[in-house]
Formats: structure tokens, sequence, C-alpha cells
């Protein structure tokens, strides 16, 4: 660790917010210390994202604001791809890879074309679990050789929208979820005339770890058992169609953070395959390993759920190889390989950024510690403490946490006042403090020293450090964060030639107590605060939430009614001087969409503020022009965005 005496440098930041382990290439620091994106990692140009930011203002955006640098979806398309195209090649395998993205993990039209048009190259698909999907796949699919795979349950009405698709000559597969799905495929196939393409989801008994490893496993929503695998196989005998069963597929969960549970998984779900082909399905030619592709959301490359074991090209390598040992074994053909990886595909491409707008201070700069003849004796004992924590910090500890507790019970029965309480909450947070700067010094010293910092200084840590209020809502835009524990890396964006020489939590502006951010990315555990930098005389300071391109856009609520954020499109452009232009700017939620979400409309709420206004005008609380003024204001106010609006880094009064 750095010391205080020496210059900060880029390369302290990059070893701090461990920008170079989870970043794959595509972040870093430049020499003025801002983040720099390249969406081609070594093939292409860099972006500088104060540059971004500027330009995004230039263009009338405010804060929060997403930013989509779409260049890295094709790269991630273009990774995924080939390096399932080495492992088939390096592996001699006998069939090919037809990977799907899946809709649900961004549905946001511009991603999803994105994604299609960098993949026709490779005959990359789409994946739809619902039929608002699957109408968005229909009419964004162009490449014949690609397919449309169809998970979730069914009705009519999907199953007829997906034999459209037949009918157009689409590879679309329909994964039966349940026996009765097979049934309703096969006559609405043959009622509309087209040959029907189905799946089989089947239920293994592998299962995932990490958030999500309820969705594999016997007690999985999805997916045959055995026995209805075999219920199935026998329908179709019956009906002479077994040249219908083209896929089977299998999904374990998202965010799978250990290879041995990807594995295990592949080679059951390969038996599955292999056994159907030798009992005569012979135009089964597909093996859908599912999602589950895990990202290192944190650097660490361990089994914690926000991390990965494995790289992509492992995980390729491995499923290729499993496969084909598996058919070899059995003597059967090696089928084409589909995954449905969305996260490894869009997580990267996006970023938030939001602005701090201030801080609540735990500690501060300087403690009135002085003494007087006549404070109460608790005041003085802790003076006394406070000279005694470079003798024996842990005495001084265990002594300050007695007497602030002996004092919170005399206030509580009312025999403290407020003054003297204040005092002594003075002396015991400087106290904290200094036992908590003690231990920290003597961690990042060269000193040969197994003393470590005690547990109740590491619990009270979090409680030191600044809240950094910053223009957004974690339930809209980090959803996953509030709900399942998931960490992003977050950092500043900007400032990284300086040290952060404060501790601090995000806040959010929603006013629920859990709109916060404790909870930060580490490679050994996880952080309970993030490095950060003192406000500089209301100049703005931006925090990027990175790698939010997965669920979060879509799965975000309207708590507070705090709708979506303004958003930018980048592409890079060597013709343009900053390398890059905004191809598109989408403007977030205004005040009136989101309260008509609600059933508050616009009109509705206008005529009843107007009718409140001129009754106060009747009674002479008002005159007509400041009540018309007012009305006026209120309605202008409506279609202004659901977030703070900023000017100069604060708050516009």
């Amino acid at each position: 660790m750095t010391s205080e005496a020496t210059e900060w440098t880029v390369e302290d930041s990059i070893s701090t917010y461990n920008i170079d382990r989870w970043s794959l290439g595509y972040f870093s620091i430049n020499d003025a210390g801002n983040i720099s994106i390249s969406p081609l990692r070594d093939k292409g140009a860099s972006i500088d994202m104060l540059d971004v930011i500027r330009e995004a203002r230039d263009r009338g955006l405010q804060f929060p604001m997403v930013v989509r640098f779409q260049d890295l979806l094709r790269d991630r398309v273009e990774w995924l791809n080939r390096s399932f195209s080495d492992a088939i090649v390096e592996n001699k395998y006998g069939g090919s890879y037809f990977g799907v993205f899946p809709i649900k993990v961004n549905q946001l039209r511009e991603v999803v074309e994105e994604i299609a048009s960098a993949g026709q190259t490779f005959h990359y698909g789409l994946e739809a679990g619902s039929k608002p999907e699957l109408y968005s796949a229909l009419a964004t699919h162009k490449d014949p050789e690609s397919l449309i795979i169809c998970n979730g349950y069914k009705d009519t009405a999907f199953i007829r929208t997906a034999m459209i698709g037949r009918k157009l000559d689409k590879k679309i597969v329909l994964i039966a979820e349940k026996l009765e799905e097979i049934k309703s495929i096969l006559d609405i196939s043959r009622e509309m005339g087209i040959e029907p393409w189905i799946g089989v989801r089947v239920r293994l008994a592998a299962k995932s770890t990490g958030i999500w490893a309820t969705s594999g496993g016997e007690s999985a929503k999805f997916g045959l058992s055995t026995l209805d695998l075999m219920e199935a196989v026998e329908y179709l005998r019956q009906q002479n169609a077994l040249d219908a069963l083209r896929m089977v597929h299998f999904h374990i969960g998202s965010q799978i953070p250990d290879i041995q549970s990807i594995k295990k998984a592949t080679r059951e779900a390969t038996r599955y395959y292999a056994k159907l082909r030798k009992i005569g399905f012979e135009k089964l030619e597909y093996l859908d390993i599912g999602g589950g592709l895990g990202v290192d959301y944190d650097g660490s490359r361990t089994l914690f759920h926000s991390s990965t074991n494995y790289s992509l090209d492992e995980y390729c390598g491995d499923c290729v190889f499993n496969i084909k040992d598996v058919c070899d074994e059995e003597n059967v053909p090696h089928p084409n390989i589909v995954s449905e990886s969305g996260r490894a595909i869009v997580a990267h491409h996006s970023v938030l950024l939001v602005q701090v707008f201030g801080t609540i201070e735990k500690t501060k700069a300087e403690y009135d510690l002085s003494v007087k003849d006549n404070d109460h004796k608790w005041i003085k004992q802790l003076a006394e403490v406070k000279d005694y924590i470079r003798v024996n910090p842990r005495v001084a500890l265990h002594d300050a946490l007695q007497l602030k507790e002996e004092s919170q019970n005399a206030f509580e029965l009312g025999i403290l006042d407020l003054r003297t309480k204040a005092k002594i909450e003075t002396f015991y947070w400087a106290i904290v403090e200094e036992i908590s700067d003690y231990f920290t010094n003597r961690a990042a010293s060269d000193e040969e020293d197994e003393e470590v910092m005690p547990e109740e200084i590491s619990e009270l840590v979090p409680h030191l450090a600044d809240q950094y209020l910053c223009n957004f809502s974690v339930f809209q835009s980090l959803l996953d964060h509030w709900a399942l524990g998931q960490i992003f890396p977050i950092m500043p964006v900007h400032r990284l030639n300086e040290r952060p020489s404060m501790q601090g939590t995000l806040c959010d502006i929603t006013c629920d107590s859990d709109g916060k951010i404790n909870r930060f990315a580490d490679i050994r555990d996880v952080r309970k605060t993030l490095p950060l930098h003192p406000l500089h005389n209301g100049d703005p300071y931006y925090i990027g939430m990175f790698m939010t391109g997965a669920y979060q856009d879509i799965m975000g609520d309207l708590h507070n009614l705090f709708g979506r954020v303004n958003e930018a499109h980048v592409f890079l452009d060597p013709d343009e001087d900053s390398g890059f232009y905004i191809e598109e700017t989408i403007s977030g939620n205004t005040i009136s969409q989101v309260l008509e979400l609600t059933q508050y409309y616009p009109n509705d709420l206008l005529r009843s503020i107007k009718e409140q206004i001129n009754e106060a005008i009747k009674s002479d609380r008002l005159k007509p022009n400041e009540g018309m003024r007012l009305l006026a204001e209120y309605e202008k106010g409506l279609s202004d965005h659901t977030y703070l609006t900023f000017a100069n880094g604060r708050p516009s009064q």
C-alpha cells in the first residue's frame, strides 16, 4: 500500500479497485486519471469516460445515465462464438455451435438488434421466453440458418405465433416444459400444415451453486423428469412424430460460479441426448446447454456467487470436450451445441453513471476534545482513554465501549443531559477513529506484526464511513444488489490519479432505508466501504457502476416512482476527434409518464389542482396572477424527469 508521503498513481487506483481483474481489458485508467473504455479491447481505440459525459451533457442528458458501448456487445458475441469454434477444432468435434441470445436478459431493441447483427456471421440466434419476446424475436431474426429457441410455458397463441415463424422457414424450436405442450404443439402444427421442431427440457439431478442454484435439480420449476420423458417418447411414437424431436435442453441456473457444476450437468444431459438417439430419434441434432455462463463481477476468480472460477475459453472447452467424450462412449453422432449465454454477452457493455451531490459525515475533520472542570466524569474518563490508545489500543477500545454503553443507559433513564451526551459521543467516535487508523497503519507498514484489527473495530469501521448521496435509485437501476446481494464493480470514473482519502458508502435518493450500497467488490471478501475522494467546492463527482447490462435495465421497479434513467449509445469512430460518437440518446421517464403507470393521468391532475387554486382565489388566499403562475409551474413540472436536476454539481434550487 502506498504511504501517505508518496504520490498517488494510476497504478495505485488500478490495485485499489481491482479494475485489471474484473474488466477483461474493456476498462482501464488513463494518464489523466479517468476511466478509459476499450470496447474492442486491444483491437480498437480507447474512449475517455469524461469525454462521453461531456458529450452526453451537451446532448441534454442529465444524471443518472446509462451509457451503452455498442461495439463492446459485438466483441462479446465474437468472443463467445470464436471460443466455441476454437474448442470444436481443438477437440476434433463433429458438430457445430449455434448460440442464441436470451432476450429476457436485456430486451432493449438497440441491444438485441446489435447482437443479432454481430451474430449473423456465426448464425447466432435468439431465445424467447414469453409471447412478447417471441414477437420481437420474429421481427428481429433475419438469418435463416440461426435458431429461435422458445422457452417457458406456452399457450395456444404462443405456439401459433411460433408456427408463423416456421412458415417463414425460420428454425424455431419449441421447448416442451411438460407433456401437454408436446400434444398441443403437434395438434396446432398439423392444423397449420407445418412441420414442428420440438425440444425437451430435461430435469437433471445435477445442480448449480450460487444464488440461482434452485433453478436446477430435481425440484426445479421447469423440465421433464425421466418418467415424463419416457411418456413423451411413447406419445411421439404413437403419433408417428419421431422426426419432430430436434433438441435436448437443460438449464441449471444463472451465474454459475463453479465449472465443476457445468461439467457434471453437461455430461448428464449428454447422456439423455445419447440415449434418445439410440432409441430411434435420428433427427435429434441439437443439445442446448442453457444459460449459466457467469461473469467475474468482483475479480476474485473464486466460487463466490458474484464471481467465477473459470474463464470463457475454459467454459467452451469443457462443454465441447465433455459432450464429445460422452457421445464417443455411447457411439452416437456429436450434436450441434446451443448455449443461451445472456449475462456473458451484455453485462460489460453497460455502465450506470451517477453523480454525487453531497455527503453525510459520521466523523469530523476536527473534534472538540476540550475538557472542563465541570464536565461529567465519563467525559474526563474518555479523555484519559484517548491518551493511552497508543499504549494499549484494545484496552482503550473496550473501556470506550463500556463508557458509551453506560452513558446511553443513563440517557434512556433521563439522568443525562443532551450536551453531555453529545460530548461523550464526540470523544467516543474520535477514539474509535484513532484506533481504526492505528491498526490500518500497522497493517500497511512493513513491520512483521501478527496483531490484527479487533473484530469490534472491524464492525465499527462502516459506521465511520461517510455516506455519499447519489442521484439514483437502487431499486430502479441496481435491483439485484438490493434483492439478491449481487456485487457490482463500483468506482469513481475520474480523479483516479488522486488519493481516495475517504471511506464511504453510497445512498440513493429514495426514502427507503434499504436504498444504499454498502457491499463492494473485493478479491478477498466483500468490502463494507469504498475508497472515495472528498468533494471539491461543488465540482461534479461521478461514480460508475459497471457490468450492469444484464437484467438491471428491465427488472428495476418504480419505488418512489423514480423511472427509467437517461441513456446514451456510444459507437467507436476514428473520424471523430474524441474517437467516438453518440449514435442515439433515450430520454428517461418523465413525472407524467410514471404517474400514468399508476393511473394518475395528467389532465385529471391538472383539473384537480386548478379547482383547488380557483377555490383559494375565491377565498382570497391567493391572488389570481399568483394562482395562474402556480398552475403553470405545476403543469410544467409534469414534463420534468423523475430524478434530481443538477446545475454545476449541485441540486438546482
